[in-house]
């Protein structure tokens, strides 16, 4: 009996420091969740031996496509012909979902259909990893962002519970974005909807609900109904650096544009705040005026190449889709 008893308390105090090693802040991280959440200290205890590190997920992180690759490599991942049939099926297959959440939310079905398509090939490609993985790896071992992907964490432990989850199960990206609509836990938290009324917020397996929580996502993040996203220009003379250093979010007028060189011939007339964008083609840069719209879907992924990926895609549902 001894013997087990003091083999037991060594295979706990190996667990103990392997689970210190790759996790040194978990104990502070445990204090919070039973101080501020009332979860019990000793279960995420038991819960954390479970979880590992991954190398795999630092080394993703470290070279992320929307910094890795010029625009067109990546456009050229996201406007095959086989996502573009892949989005046309889908709008056929959900079309009265998909135009009840273009109704309520004023968010066009093909921006609904394309995000859907880049973040996961309509729910073929949810992700490999185990959420608490993932975050759990970048909150204790990626300092360069660890406070986002600890509250993100956070957010997931509180959600796992509040849907009756086993926080080991569920599956997501690299970066812990899970389920068809690759939402962050806070971001499900905060947007996911019922929207086929089953009084469930399901965006792991349920299109619909997939579909209202996009168009809420982004309605809430200032989609302007009715407005355009993204234009075309061309640079003829003067310096595009103050244009361009603005960033993604719209601060700049009509004026300031023109006065940059670019052309405003595509643009539609209006009194709104815009954007300039750089994006390298292969015969050299090309510059998009973008208005509010663009922006919103960057906040689904703060890249410009991203948010120009789901409004080209989106464009090329939308013509196969009519024909």
């Amino acid at each position: 009996m001894k013997i087990l008893t003091i083999l037991s308390l060594a295979l706990c105090c190996t667990a103990s420091q392997a689970q210190g090693e790759q996790f040194p802040e978990l104990p502070e991280f445990i204090n919070k969740m039973e101080q501020e959440h009332a979860f019990d200290a000793q279960a995420l205890e038991t819960l954390f031996t479970s979880v590992k590190v991954k190398e795999s997920i630092l080394k993703a992180i470290s070279r992320p496509a929307e910094k890795s690759k010029a625009w067109y490599d990546y456009r050229k991942i996201f406007l095959g012909q086989r996502r573009i049939n892949g989005g046309v099926d889908f709008w056929r297959e959900h079309a009265a979902d998909l135009a009840r959440a273009e109704a309520e939310y004023g968010v066009p079905a093909e921006i609904i259909v394309a995000i859907l398509g880049v973040e996961t090939r309509y729910g073929g490609n949810v992700g490999g990893y185990r959420v608490i993985d993932a975050l759990s790896t970048l909150a204790f071992q990626y300092p360069k962002r660890s406070k986002f992907f600890r509250s993100e964490l956070e957010h997931f432990l509180l959600l796992a519970r509040e849907e009756g989850k086993p926080p080991l199960l569920p599956v997501g990206s690299y970066a812990g974005a899970m389920g068809l609509a690759q939402f962050m836990p806070s971001s499900y938290r905060h947007y996911a909807i019922d929207f086929d009324g089953d009084s469930k917020r399901d965006i792991w397996e349920n299109p619909t609900d997939a579909i209202g929580s996009i168009a809420n996502y982004l309605a809430e993040h200032g989609w302007v109904r009715g407005q355009s996203i993204v234009h075309k220009s061309a640079a003829a003379s003067g310096s595009l650096t103050a244009v361009l250093e603005a960033g993604l979010k719209p601060s700049l007028n009509r004026g300031q544009v023109a006065a940059a060189g670019l052309s405003l011939t595509n643009l539609p007339h209006g009194e709104d705040k815009l954007s300039v964008i750089e994006l390298e083609n292969t015969q050299g840069p090309e510059f998009w005026i973008a208005r509010q719209n663009f922006y919103a879907i960057t906040r689904y992924n703060h890249s410009a190449m991203y948010a120009m990926a789901v409004t080209q895609l989106g464009d090329e549902i939308r013509q196969k889709y009519q024909k």
